[in-house]
């Protein structure tokens, strides 16, 4: 058992310099009974944008108050300890900003010693112990309640969640160990591994509530007037009744049976690859037995070795990329320059154009216009965005007057002409530049002078489809991602004529549908259409070679990618993907890979088989007569087709950044994570490059220097 009070913490003393401490100030409460509460109010002094965080200093301090609250508590000078944060925030966890300095596995050691030292007390005080999530409460946050006795949340808390295995991590001060004992291992799996793993998902302070997480839920106007009064009646002798009371949780079969569960999901979905939800299912499972002290050391080692880790140092630069450089777009012009948006017109009906109709008309409140070759597409268009406003307002997010407001701006019709007052008019036809410079060709002559036009081609050149345009200065790439409200990136592509007034507009309206907006060249598939077709490149390429398509989507899987290429191609569409392949073999035949047969293909109405996990198994019937002519014998290894794919984005990357199409290396990861779901504990994919030696195979150096790397591997 792991003595915290004999451990010497000045190793990470260090880690101190420039930390935002947050202050753990005391007033004691006197409440109605006359007991006394000491309150503590964490406040690192800034506003709410800069959320309290759990760095060395502000635990040492927090520590500090709590050793003197437990001796007042034992002298009988107070009854009982709360905890609260500043306006909207309890705490956002750990104090990741100087991670990197961590020095070493033992000072990382260190580090979740003393957030288990220090949050550790909040149950050993000798009086009950309360905290009042008033906000936000993350991490560490959510552990500093687990910690306490008791909890309560404001019901307009922010969000509430453990997310660590996002970040390559696990939760290490407690949450491991101490949450599936509160509410189940079934529920404590769906906030420590699922959640996270769902794109980062948090929870509403309700749904806080009705798990367990939280004893009791109040509204905001008197919060804590209400908590005060609520502890009160516990420290009178109130019962707390929760659903999963240590006793009531059942460990002998549901327990391993969740876990076994779990498990065959994640590989499944994931795959084996990255560590963090592994190591995090290993200790929900040893948590069903042992004492807190054996969960506190457990959680102390699996957090050193992750902390210290090439996942957690990749996922740390891509957090770093989301947060900070997709907020601040490289490249984008003055947003005074913005033609201000009061209505949007839509080219084609079809499911696309509806699904930017939808986004627009939810995002930016203003009228929105779609259009077609007949009435009867043009219905079907309108009626789609309709039943789908419908579905929001049945699940509670629009409220009837919204929902009946959100349907009369959509309208529908053949006519052009009404396009005339749109200021931002995007297209949504077939992926062909005749296509697409006729209807702009007609669409030029109705709107007004400075009305901006965008394409939203996936791999055409922009420049070409503008080219018979009277002023090709108005026309930008707006390239969205499938699907369209959920997927959140743009790729704004600016050709040598684009103005900075189009291109200004384009970033705000970026911005205004809530996605983050990345500017890049207009080359063949700009960013993330070129990397994937370098992906199905290679797979196709193996699989005409001879080799078994399941052990193709198997060669993929170091890299971590959300899905194996194949079951991609059948997301995105065989014949979008033979399109792509074509355009991009087309751009540079002597670097991508296609077949002809590939079209042959995409004619079918089902190509591969899967399992229930949704992974490739193998070719329907049909595909298989129609592949097989055209498959030779000369299969290749694992090995071999892992490397020529690592190898050829590697050239391929560098080859973007020698042409300008991006200004730098983490524009292209920062596309490929939010464009393509490439996993954070690759970074993307330079750091995973770099680390896997494809930069110098492929080019003799690596695209970061240093290389992004765990602590103790650099």
């Amino acid at each position: 058992m792991t003595n915290y009070d004999e451990i010497d913490f000045s190793p990470i003393q260090a880690l101190t310099e420039g930390e935002v401490i947050t202050h753990s100030p005391v007033r004691d409460v006197r409440l109605a009974s006359g007991k006394v509460l000491a309150l503590i109010t964490l406040d690192n002094g800034r506003d709410h944008t800069r959320p309290n965080t759990l760095g060395p200093a502000t635990l040492t301090e927090l520590g500090e108050t709590l050793d003197a609250l437990k001796a007042r508590a034992a002298a009988g000078e107070i009854q009982a300890v709360g905890i609260t944060g500043k306006q909207y925030i309890l705490a956002a966890g750990a104090d990741l900003s100087d991670i990197s300095k961590v020095g070493s596995r033992d000072n990382a050691r260190l580090i979740a010693q003393l957030g288990h030292k220090v949050l550790g007390r909040l149950s050993e005080l000798g009086v009950p112990s309360f905290t009042f999530v008033n906000g936000l409460a993350l991490g560490g946050g959510l552990e500093i309640a687990l910690n306490s006795t008791y909890r309560t949340v404001d019901a307009s808390a922010a969000a509430i969640a453990l997310p660590e295995v996002f970040l390559g991590i696990i939760p290490g001060w407690g949450g491991a160990y101490l949450l599936p004992n509160l509410i189940g291992i079934e529920n404590a799996l769906e906030v420590v591994i699922s959640n996270p793993l769902k794109q980062n998902r948090m929870l509403k302070p309700q749904q806080a509530f009705e798990l367990g997480i939280v004893d009791a839920i109040f509204p905001a106007a008197n919060y804590l007037e209400n908590s005060l009064a609520w502890a009160d009646s516990v420290l009178g002798g109130k019962k707390v009744e929760r659903k999963n009371e240590p006793g009531k949780i059942e460990r002998l079969t549901k327990w391993p049976i969740a876990i076994k569960m779990a498990r065959g999901m994640l590989e499944s979905k994931i795959g084996t690859v990255p560590k963090s939800p592994y190591a995090a299912l290993e200790l929900l499972d040893k948590a069903k037995s042992g004492t807190r002290a054996d969960g506190f050391a457990r959680e102390d080692e699996a957090l050193a070795e992750l902390v210290t880790g090439d996942q957690f140092a990749a996922s740390m630069y891509a957090f770093d990329l989301v947060q900070k450089r997709a907020k601040r777009p490289v490249g984008a012009p003055p947003k005074e320059l913005a033609k201000k948006v009061s209505k949007v017109g839509i080219i084609g009906a079809g499911l696309m154009a509806s699904q930017f109709a939808l986004l627009f008309v939810r995002k930016l409140q203003v009228p929105v216009l779609i259009t077609d070759l007949d009435q009867a597409r043009v219905d079907k268009g309108v009626a789609y965005i309709h039943e789908e406003i419908g579905k929001l307002e049945g699940k509670g997010r629009l409220d009837a007057d919204a929902a009946n407001r959100l349907r009369a701006l959509v309208t529908g019709t053949t006519d052009k002409s009404l396009y005339a007052d749109c200021d931002f008019v995007i297209e949504a036809v077939f992926e062909e530049v005749g296509v697409k410079q006729q209807v702009f060709g007609e669409i030029e002559r109705i709107i007004a002078e400075d009305a901006i036009l965008a394409t939203n081609t996936s791999s055409l050149s922009v420049e070409e489809i503008g080219s018979k345009l009277a002023h090709p200065e108005r026309l930008v790439g707006f390239h969205f991602f499938n699907p369209v409200a959920v997927m959140p990136l743009i790729e704004i592509v600016k050709t040598p004529v684009t103005s900075e007034a189009a291109l200004s507009t384009a970033f705000v309206v970026a911005k205004n549908l809530g996605k983050s907006a990345v500017l890049t060249a207009d080359a063949p598939g700009f960013v993330v259409n070129r990397l994937l077709a370098k992906v199905m490149g290679e797979a196709a390429r193996a699989v005409y070679e001879g080799t078994p398509v399941a052990d193709v989507e198997k060669a993929f899987a170091p890299l971590g990618l959300p899905m194996g290429p194949f079951q991609l191609i059948d997301l995105v569409g065989w014949k979008v993907a033979a399109h792509v392949q074509d355009t991009m073999v087309h751009a540079f035949p002597e670097r991508f890979y296609a077949n002809e047969n590939f079209h042959a293909l995409a004619e079918l109405d089902s190509v591969v088989e899967k399992d229930k996990g949704g992974r490739v198994t193998g070719w329907t019937k049909q595909a298989e007569k129609v592949i097989k002519p055209a498959v030779g014998k000369t299969p290749a290894s694992a090995a071999t087709i892992l490397q020529r794919l690592q190898d050829g984005l590697a050239t391929e990357i560098k080859l973007m950044l020698d042409e300008g199409v991006v200004p730098e290396v983490e524009d292209i990861d920062l596309c490929l994570i939010l464009g393509a779901g490439w996993p954070f504990i690759d970074g993307g994919a330079s750091p995973y490059l770099d680390r896997e030696g494809a930069s110098e195979r492929a080019f003799g150096s690596s695209f970061h220097t240093p290389q992004i790397r765990g602590i103790e591997q650099r």
